[in-house]
């Protein structure tokens, strides 16, 4: 799976993050506010002229996943210096990088590209590969990071569930084998419905900002 930076694919419709309290969160709309888009008129579709037979399948049509599919921002190699998102991302601030909470050896970011709403990834600071390379304070900080982890995305969303793992090597499926990331995916009943196995397409209710600065909130309250 990938990186912060440029990562590997992977709530749905159905599980959603929890609603804030009133004012808590950004741009709550007004009742006035709502009332007028309910009655505005919905825009008249465009019509493409061109050559094909109609059939009975809508399209989602996702323009913005050609920079993962094209691999931007992949890192020219398995250096340090050679476009590492997981140590270029540290210099950032916290918003810039989406870094949820920061260590003395690991950090919590979340993933660009998330299965899930919440999909976190915990990461050393060192650029290693491989959890044998970690020393014993990092194996022991990156451990308690992933329980935090659950425990906010508990708090904050509700999950029912987790995913936890690490892909070591690229023939593992790793998507940026050089720097060691462990997954934190937070898993609903429903989340896996026809969107995801038929359409390859996950429906994400809330923007990686929003969940970023709710998480943050959370996980330093509970500290």
């Amino acid at each position: 799976m990938a990186g912060s930076g440029a990562s590997r694919p992977e709530i749905s419709d159905i599980a959603a993050f929890a609603v804030p309290e009133a004012g808590e969160e950004l741009g709550a709309p007004t009742p006035e506010m709502a009332a007028e888009a309910a009655l505005a008129p919905a825009p008249a579709p465009v019509r493409q002229d061109g050559a094909g037979t109609p059939d009975g399948f809508r399209r989602l049509w996702m323009p913005h996943r050609m920079a993962y599919i094209k691999g931007e921002g992949r890192p020219a190699g398995p250096g340090q210096n050679e476009g590492c998102p997981f140590c270029r991302i540290q210099s950032m601030s916290d918003a810039d990088g989406l870094i949820v909470a920061r260590g003395l050896a690991v950090y919590a970011v979340l993933n660009l590209y998330p299965y899930n709403s919440g999909h976190l990834m915990v990461c050393p600071y060192r650029h290693v590969p491989d959890y044998t390379d970690l020393n014993g304070a990092e194996t022991a900080e990156l451990a308690g990071f992933t329980k935090l982890a659950m425990t906010v995305l508990r708090d904050v969303s509700g999950a029912q569930g987790f995913n936890i793992g690490m892909n070591l090597g690229g023939v593992a499926g790793a998507g940026i084998a050089a720097h060691l990331h462990q997954h934190v995916v937070p898993r609903w009943g429903g989340d896996a419905n026809f969107m995801p196995v038929i359409g390859q397409t996950k429906v994400l209710p809330q923007l990686l900002a929003d969940t970023r600065e709710l998480l943050a909130r959370a996980w330093r309250g509970g500290r």
